[in-house]
C-alpha cells in the first residue's frame, strides 16, 4: 500500500504517515463533491462571500499555527509563514468583495432584444498542488473557484499532507458545506485515474515542466480544461544606471524567500559588466548576512530545503555549473549536520548550456550572467526555456517600463522591484512555465463556462 509520509527536514525525523486512499475512496469523495457542487452552485454571490469572509477569519485566528505546521513539515521560517497565512485571508477577502461584480452578467449590444454573456460554474476542479507554498498556492487557486460556484478536490504534494488536511478543515469551520473543498490523500500514480473521473471536469496543476507536460496531454485527450503554473528561471536585469544598493536588497530577498524555493524566485542576475563588480561584492555581502537555522525559531531568513533528495539535486546542479566554467563566490557546500540545509550561494561567468543558466535552481544558489549591454541582457534574459517572471532594475522608471513591457518574454514583469503574486493581478507564465492565469479577474474566468444568451 501506497503511504504518504511527512518528514521534518530539519531534524529528519518523521512526523506523520498516512495509508493513500484507494481507487474506490478517492472515487466517493468525488462523487460526494460533485453533489456538494449541484447545490452550490445554485448559492447566491453574497452567501458565496460571506463563508469566503469565514475562511479568511478561521486563517487569522490560527494563523501561528497553521505557520509552525509549515515550518514543521516543510521548513518554511515562521515569519514566512505568518505572511503566507495572511496572504491566503487576503485572496479570500479580495473575492468575497470582488466576485460578485467578476461574475455578473454582462450585457452586450447586437440586433436581438437581448443578448448577454453569463459565466456558470463546471463542477468539480482537480487541483494538484505543490509542497513551496503549501497554503498559498491551494487557496489562489480555491477563492476564486469557490466564489464562481465550482467544488473542489486537492491532490496535496505528498510531504504537506497535513497542511492539505488543514486546509480542508479552514473551510469546514468557515461553514462550507462538507463535502465542498475536499482533499484526496493519494500518491501522483493515482492523479490520472483522478483525473479521468466523469465528474471531474477541469485540471489546475502548480509543479514541475514534465509534470504539467503531463497533466496537458491527458486533460486534452479528455477535452478537459487546465491551467498550469510551472517552473521558472526568473531573470533580473541589472542596467548601469541602477541603484545599486537598493537593486541588491532587491535581488538577495528575491532570491532567498522561502529559502529559494519559488517558482517566481530570482533565478539568474543578469547583470551588465560596467557594474557588475560592484554588484557581485554587495551581493556576496548581503547573501552571507542572511541567517540560516532551525525554521521554528524567529528572526530566521533561511531554513532547510523541503526535502534532502531536493537538497542533493540543487548541489548537483551546482557542481555541474562549476565544471561548465562558472566561478563561486560565495557557499556552494553542504554543511555538516542533520537537516537539508544548504547555504546561501552565489555563482557567477555563468553561460547558457550550465544548470545555472538552463534549469530551475529551487534553492538559495543565485546564478550572475554578465552582459556587455542593455541588447546583449534583454537577449540573455528571453534565451530561456521558460518565460514565469522577470524584473528589471535602472533608476529610468520609462526605459524599465518599455524594457518589461515590449522585451522580456515572460507572464509577468516587474521594475525596480522583484516579482510576487497578487490576487489583484493576473499570474501565469509563457513557453515552458505554464498557461492560462491564476488571480484576479482572469483567474476567476478559467474554469467557467462563457456562455452567450441571445433572446430574439
Amino acid at each position: 500500500m501506497t503511504t504518504l509520509r511527512s518528514i521534518n527536514p530539519t531534524t529528519g525525523q518523521q512526523i506523520a504517515v498516512y495509508p493513500a486512499l484507494s481507487l474506490a475512496e478517492s472515487g466517493y469523495i468525488i462523487q460526494a463533491t460533485h453533489h456538494a457542487f449541484l447545490e452550490w452552485r445554485r448559492t447566491d454571490f453574497s452567501a458565496r462571500s460571506n463563508l469566503l469572509r469565514g475562511a479568511a477569519m478561521v486563517l487569522r485566528q490560527k494563523q501561528t499555527e497553521y505557520a509552525r505546521l509549515m515550518a514543521r513539515e516543510m521548513g518554511k521560517p515562521v515569519a514566512q509563514g505568518r505572511a503566507e497565512i495572511e496572504k491566503c485571508a487576503w485572496a479570500c477577502e479580495y473575492y468575497a468583495e470582488h466576485g460578485p461584480r467578476f461574475l455578473a452578467s454582462k450585457p452586450v449590444a447586437t440586433d436581438a432584444s437581448r443578448s448577454f454573456v453569463t459565466f456558470q460554474p463546471l463542477g468539480v476542479v482537480l487541483a494538484v498542488m505543490p509542497w513551496n507554498f503549501p497554503f498559498w498556492q491551494v487557496f489562489r487557486f480555491a477563492a476564486p473557484n469557490l466564489m464562481a460556484g465550482n467544488s473542489a478536490v486537492l491532490k496535496h504534494a505528498s510531504n504537506v499532507s497535513q497542511c492539505a488536511l488543514a486546509i480542508e478543515k479552514v473551510f469546514r469551520q468557515a461553514g462550507f458545506p462538507e463535502s465542498l473543498f475536499r482533499t484526496l490523500l493519494i500518491g501522483a500514480d493515482q492523479v490520472p485515474a483522478v483525473l479521468s473521473n466523469p465528474l471531474v471536469k477541469a485540471v489546475t496543476l502548480t509543479g514541475s515542466t514534465p509534470a504539467g507536460k503531463a497533466i496537458a496531454a491527458q486533460a486534452g485527450s479528455l477535452l478537459k480544461k487546465s491551467v498550469l503554473e510551472l517552473g521558472g528561471s526568473d531573470p533580473y536585469v541589472v542596467l548601469a544606471d541602477a541603484d545599486l544598493e537598493e537593486t541588491v536588497n532587491t535581488c538577495v530577498a528575491a532570491r532567498l524567500i522561502n529559502t529559494g524555493q519559488s517558482c517566481i524566485a530570482a533565478k539568474r542576475f543578469i547583470v551588465v559588466n560596467s557594474v557588475r563588480s560592484n554588484f557581485e561584492e554587495l551581493f556576496v555581502r548581503k547573501m552571507r548576512d542572511r541567517s540560516m537555522g532551525d525554521p521554528l525559531e524567529e528572526g530566521i531568513d533561511l531554513g532547510p530545503l523541503a526535502r534532502h533528495d531536493l537538497r542533493d539535486e540543487l548541489h548537483r546542479q551546482v557542481q555541474l555549473s562549476l565544471e561548465a566554467k562558472g566561478r563561486l563566490l560565495l557557499g556552494g557546500a553542504i554543511p555538516v549536520g542533520p537537516g537539508a540545509f544548504y547555504p546561501p550561494t552565489v555563482l557567477t561567468d555563468v553561460k547558457k548550456g550550465s544548470p545555472a543558466f538552463d534549469e530551475e535552481l529551487f534553492g538559495p544558489v543565485a546564478a550572475i550572467v554578465p552582459v556587455k549591454d542593455e541588447a546583449e541582457a534583454i537577449q540573455a534574459a528571453n534565451d530561456s526555456n521558460f518565460g514565469l517572471g522577470a524584473a528589471v532594475f535602472t533608476r529610468d522608471t520609462v526605459r524599465g517600463e518599455r524594457i518589461a513591457a515590449e522585451e522580456i518574454e515572460a507572464g509577468c514583469c516587474f521594475v525596480n522591484t522583484f516579482v510576487k503574486s497578487d490576487p489583484r493581478l493576473p499570474f501565469g507564465g509563457i513557453k515552458e512555465s505554464g498557461y492560462g492565469r491564476e488571480l484576479a479577474v482572469f483567474g476567476l474566468r478559467e474554469f467557467v463556462n462563457i456562455k452567450t444568451i441571445y433572446v430574439k
